[in-house]
């Protein structure tokens, strides 16, 4: 009995450390920016109702009219306003992770990370920081396959879509959503399953385009082209 009790009571230590360590107004803080980075973004979501815009929009404090005025350019405003956040954060903490701030928050600076461009600046934390266990290792392989990408390098777990304005035969321009290509193509949901992701390609390719969407491979070497139709 006496064990019993001594084993509750050191997890229950061990469980109040835990807390103690959090640090809380910086979680506060990081909540707040993770709250704009997502809140923005789903103002734009295809699916959204006038009226729940219109809710949101008051919810972020934005003005209907800068709004209207703007559109995805104060997107891009905000976000370069919360890298210099996230970036202050950074050089004082290292990486704000699970030990620090606790879940989700310990996602919020990758958020903004993966909105950036600077991703390849920050790559390297955030793998350091997958590899302590501190955010998912899916957060990793989604940042490293937008590294890729944004390079025009093939991604490798294959997290990423794209879309490029081209021409069809007859010299009619038409957009095409695709997956980015990816390395290794016959492995790929081996490496999803082993990364931690729940899903295939094939169903992941339908989450970011819609349950319409039929996945079809394109090479690198194709979608190169694909740009170079419409230049």
């Amino acid at each position: 009995m006496r064990k019993i009790v001594a084993l509750l009571f050191g997890i229950s230590t061990l469980l109040l450390n835990a807390q103690q360590k959090v640090n809380e107004p910086l979680k506060k803080e990081l909540d707040a920016i993770m709250k704009i980075d997502q809140g923005y973004r789903k103002l734009f979501h295809s699916g959204i109702t006038p009226e729940k815009k219109e809710e949101l929009l008051k919810e972020l404090n934005i003005d209907q009219e800068e709004f209207k005025k703007k559109d995805w350019l104060l997107v891009a405003e905000q976000d370069s306003l919360n890298m210099q956040k996230i970036e202050n954060i950074i050089a004082q903490y290292g990486y704000p992770g699970k030990t620090l701030v606790g879940e989700p928050t310990n996602k919020a600076a990758w958020y903004v990370i993966q909105h950036s461009n600077k991703i390849g600046k920050y790559l390297p934390l955030i793998k350091e920081a997958g590899k302590n266990k501190e955010i998912p290792f899916t957060l990793v392989a989604m940042m490293e396959d937008r590294f890729l990408m944004d390079g025009d390098k093939e991604q490798i777990y294959g997290t990423q879509g794209k879309g490029e304005m081209t021409k069809d035969k007859d010299g009619k321009q038409v957009f095409i959503s695709f997956v980015w290509p990816v390395k290794d193509l016959e492995n790929v949901n081996k490496r999803r399953k082993e990364a931690g992701f729940d899903s295939t390609i094939e169903e992941n390719a339908k989450r970011m385009f819609g349950q319409d969407f039929k996945y079809e491979p394109y090479t690198l070497k194709q979608v190169l082209e694909l740009r170079n139709k419409n230049k």
